[in-house]
């Protein structure tokens, strides 16, 4: 079995391992009174307010992408760094949070797509007829 560091049980405080990480982490908490003891140590730094560069990185969460740059990444519309830090941050890193919000974005996107194309259908067909009307009224004249 791995050895589960300080870290591990950091992201496993911010439910920000996946599900196979969780159970290993799980494991050793019941395998392990040691281990018990520094998550018990690390829940009470938390209770009295940690203010290391670390702590505020993770609380603020600040390497995570912003909604609406997943959004982007989602459209692929982004320069090639910030598509390609936002893929890593999601594949590589697997920031649970993020994976959340983009696969929101993505249900939402495709739940949108036949509205979408209904909407553009009838901008399309009235457009047509204004265009049509007006050829009308010209030859009228």
């Amino acid at each position: 079995m791995a050895t589960i560091n300080r870290e591990q049980l950091q992201a496993y405080l911010d439910d920000s391992l996946n599900d196979g990480e969780t159970a290993q982490v799980e494991k050793a908490l019941r395998e392990s009174e040691a281990l018990r003891r520094l998550l018990r140590a690390i829940m009470q730094e938390r209770d009295r307010g940690e203010h290391s560069i670390g702590a505020i990185w993770r609380r603020q969460r600040l390497s995570c992408p912003t909604r609406e740059q997943l959004g982007n990444y989602l459209l692929q519309v982004l320069d090639g760094e910030q598509q390609a830090y936002i893929d890593f941050h999601l594949k590589t890193i697997n920031c649970a949070f993020c994976l959340a919000n983009y696969a929101d974005l993505q249900a939402r996107h495709k739940e949108a797509e036949p509205a979408t194309a209904q909407r553009r259908r009838r901008f399309f067909e009235s457009s047509a007829g204004y265009l049509q009307a007006g050829r009308d009224t010209k030859r009228e004249k």
